[in-house]
């Protein structure tokens, strides 16, 4: 069974991909009543679900007339998008957000759902057993060189 966390996302992606823009406005507060759940549980979704690393960025606005404004980062090409991703994972990165940037390579068809778990199980925690930062930085170097075999080999 799917948690609410899932269903939100799923609906505001649902959202951005039917009405075919690059960017939705909602109130929270809105949003929230149609789930029944607390406005905080909506900017859990938005903080987790919609980061860079996963391909978008996230504006609000406080107040009544508040929204909150969630836009997909929009790139001429495949490269300029490695080239921000590339930027995204220098000089360090989590477990976190590497799964994300990959999740994000998934869904813009630069690897596959296999490649990505296999790049998944070589990144992990588990495999990477040194000290923080430095699995955070041999991460980020791993990624690195995966990034640039997408941009540059065929």
């Amino acid at each position: 069974m799917r948690n609410i966390s899932d269903v939100i996302e799923e609906y505001l992606k649902n959202i951005l991909d039917r009405n075919q823009t690059e960017s939705i406005e909602i109130k929270r507060s809105e949003v929230a009543d149609q789930f029944q759940c607390v406005p905080s549980q909506i900017n859990y979704v938005i903080k987790t679900r919609f980061t860079v690393e996963k391909g978008y960025i996230v504006e609000s606005k406080r107040g009544g007339g508040g929204y909150i404004r969630i836009s997909r980062i929009q790139h001429l090409s495949q490269s300029d998008m490695i080239d921000e991703i590339t930027d995204i994972v220098q000089p360090r990165i989590s477990q976190t957000a590497a799964v994300d940037v990959l999740e994000r390579l998934v869904d813009n068809e630069l690897v596959t759902m296999r490649e990505a778990k296999l790049i998944e199980s070589m990144i992990g925690r588990e495999v990477l057993a040194f000290p923080l930062p430095l699995r955070d930085e041999v991460r980020s170097r791993m990624m690195t060189a995966m990034l640039f075999t997408l941009k540059y080999k065929t």
